[in-house]
């Protein structure tokens, strides 16, 4: 009886956690498709090995160092194809101005996203999206909290200089001995 409520409470978490999941998933992807299929794969991963999960830690954090395995292992299979796809902001139109100016920015925004280095992404989304603190970030990305730190602002500086029309001083992929070291 206790296993059948531990497996239903997990269930149930994992159920509420969905949207921060495909949230997640889309910006490492960079598409909805490949997300949902991301978040899939992930989801059916951690059913299956419920029993590495601990009650009483974070189960975001375990899905999100999941989702970010399954991405890496695509990525390194070559399984995983860059695609360009354009989503459409849903919504009523309430200033047609104000509103194509914020699909500007945002298609911008995301191609930018699209071109930062997949490490840079991943804390990007953890941290600025998702709201996980640099030490969570650190642990479901399984480095130093200084690496997530200086990645975090290798990335936002990068997304600023792009939406200001400014090149970079430093190119988005270099990374400092400091954090290669680390890695």
């Amino acid at each position: 009886m206790h296993e059948s409520s531990e497996t239903s409470s997990f269930g149930d978490q994992l159920v509420s956690l969905m949207p921060r999941l495909r949230r997640f998933a889309i910006g490492l992807t960079s598409s909805t498709h490949e997300g949902d299929d991301l978040v899939q794969s992930a989801c059916q991963r951690a059913l299956e090995r419920t029993e590495q999960w601990r009650p009483g830690t974070r189960l975001d954090s375990w899905m999100y160092r999941i989702m970010q395995t399954i991405w890496l292992e695509r990525l390194r299979a070559g399984a995983i194809r860059t695609s360009f796809l354009r989503e459409q902001i849903e919504g009523p139109i309430v200033d047609g101005v104000r509103d194509a100016d914020a699909r500007t920015t945002f298609g911008k925004v995301r191609r930018i996203l699209d071109e930062i280095p997949d490490q840079q992404r991943s804390v990007l989304l953890l941290v600025c999206v998702e709201g996980l603190s640099y030490r969570e970030a650190a642990a479901v990305l399984d480095v130093p909290t200084g690496t997530v730190m200086s990645r975090l602002a290798r990335a936002r500086k990068t997304v600023m200089d792009r939406l200001d029309g400014m090149p970079s001083t430093a190119p988005a992929e270099a990374s400092t001995d400091k954090e290669a070291a680390h890695a």
